[in-house]
């Protein structure tokens, strides 16, 4: 039985020392996490699109 309280969650990409990834809220947010090592950083979907955003204009 799972519980639907639960987010269910898709890793977006790995290395050996880093994690992206995302959790679909039972209410209907998306939320994306990237782990580094010891520091984990929690976005909103706002907040991950304009932190794309960044990463896209360093090319």
């Amino acid at each position: 039985m799972t519980d639907q309280n639960e987010p269910k969650t898709t890793t977006l990409a790995e290395t050996n020392n880093y994690m992206l990834w995302k959790a679909e809220e039972p209410d209907g947010e998306t939320t994306y996490h990237v782990e580094l090592g010891n520091v984990t950083l929690h976005f909103f979907e706002e907040e991950w699109q304009e932190l794309i955003e960044l990463i896209r204009s360093l090319q």
